[in-house]
């Protein structure tokens, strides 16, 4: 191998570990923002997020999960977070090109004016319901009786 081209892998190999630890922040920084504290163990590798930790509870899990997923450049959550009850486990919907909360309320819970829940259920990542994005994943819990 000739010295340019292993100086130019060295620079590769420093450049995407730079990304890596910059996504790294930007996660935790999000946690902090959204309340979640930092008790998590996050690592970045390529788009892949690797969390560990406790939660409080179901509910913190998942917008863990779903904060560091909506990070730009993450393609993948790993997660190893012990939540204790299992109970109420949302399941997730990623929005497509016109969807909207109604409509994602009226495929999961057969209710468009359910929206509210999903709503509830996704702040503070969400602030506003009329602005979601494709590729963005959503909580979507299961009802109250």
């Amino acid at each position: 191998m000739g010295i340019y081209k292993f100086m130019r892998e060295a620079g590769d190999k420093a450049a995407k570990q730079a990304a890596d630890r910059a996504r790294e922040d930007e996660i935790n920084k999000a946690f902090k923002r959204f309340g979640f504290g930092t008790p998590f163990k996050v690592k970045v590798e390529d788009d892949v997020v690797h969390i560990k930790g406790e939660a409080p509870d179901q509910e913190t899990k998942e917008k863990v999960i779903l904060t560091a997923g909506n990070v730009a450049g993450v393609g993948e959550v790993h997660e190893e977070i012990d939540a204790g009850d299992k109970k109420d486990e949302a399941t997730f919907h990623t929005v497509e090109k016109g969807d909207t909360l109604s409509k994602i309320a009226k495929a999961v819970y057969g209710d468009a004016m359910k929206y509210p829940v999903i709503f509830e259920a996704n702040k503070p990542m969400l602030t506003d319901p009329d602005l979601i994005y494709p590729g963005q994943v959503l909580r979507c819990p299961p009802l109250k009786d």
